[in-house]
């Protein structure tokens, strides 16, 4: 009997033994996922809420969006936090890869930056001849102006054109808000004052918004959103291959798809644009 209870047992165990193995081999494996280090505008725009899913769907590959200021976003990437960053500022870009934080740099879009203000644009910026005079004429007349203040793609941009103007903008008019698009487009509403704003989050968010566009069309307000995989080669643990599915499929027809439709059916207009098959990757200048 004692005999019999022994190999009563062992079977036992080689039978849970068994079915462990089984059960660790049939165990699913994690789900693919990267981080991708974006702009507040590409958030705040709506865009990623469809972008993101359509690209799970095509790749099943995870994306945990982390949406601050461009030059935080190129920050994460120069400390390895992030696997791909989507970020508008071409001359920082340029430094990051300069450095050797990133590679694969690819122009994904493009938008513009609108000056909205009160309706009744009290520093008379609506018949400036450029973003320069416009500028200048809220500075003048010491109207309220609201900056993101975070060194942003935006806030880089603001400060290039107060920079041409010859105005270094403080006082009690000047409001430096340490935040994304959104909310200081809800600032500037409240306090009824300027500020500048990529168009796509602008009309993504203008409802119940006492602002207008008060002025646009400068050339030096074009606004580029490229993409940048975070060099591996500096950071060895980054998601290179799910980072690189992913700038294929934001420069591909299927992204690019996405990007420009997207908008139409809710303003009668795309917020973004992407560029030309036959253009330069980044500046967006045609190819010889």
């Amino acid at each position: 009997m004692k005999l019999e209870r022994i190999a009563t047992a062992l079977v036992w165990l080689i039978t849970a033994a068994a079915a462990l193995a089984v059960a660790g081999c049939s165990a699913p494996a994690p789900t693919p996922s990267l981080i991708l280090a974006t702009t507040t505008s590409a958030q705040d725009s709506g865009l990623l809420e469809v972008l993101v899913p359509a690209f799970r769907e095509r790749s099943s590959i995870d994306v945990k969006v982390v949406a601050v200021g461009t030059g935080q976003a190129l920050e994460l990437g120069r400390r390895g936090d992030a696997d791909v960053l989507l970020v508008h500022s071409p001359a920082a870009e340029q430094r990051f890869v300069d450095e050797g934080f990133g590679v694969g740099r690819r122009q994904v879009m493009w938008n513009d930056f609108v000056l909205v203000g009160p309706p009744t644009d009290p520093a008379g910026v609506n018949d400036s001849s450029s973003a320069v005079e416009a500028f200048t004429r809220v500075a003048r007349a010491a109207a309220p102006f609201v900056s993101r203040g975070d060194e942003s793609g935006t806030h880089l941009k603001e400060k290039e054109v107060w920079r041409q103007a010859g105005v270094e903008p403080r006082g009690d008019w000047y409001v430096a808000a340490g935040a994304g698009m959104g909310q200081v487009l809800r600032m500037a509403g409240e306090k009824r004052a300027y500020a500048l704003t990529d168009r796509g989050t602008y009309l993504a968010q203008r409802q119940g918004l006492d602002l207008a566009v008060l002025y646009e069309g400068d050339p030096v307000l074009k606004n580029v959103y490229s993409v940048i995989q975070v060099n591996p080669e500096k950071h060895p643990h980054v998601r290179r291959e799910a980072a690189e599915k992913f700038a294929d499929y934001l420069t591909g027809p299927e992204g690019r798809k996405v990007i420009a439709d997207f908008g139409k059916d809710r303003f009668g207009q795309p917020l973004f644009f992407v560029p030309d098959a036959v253009s330069d990757p980044v500046t967006g200048r045609k190819k010889d």
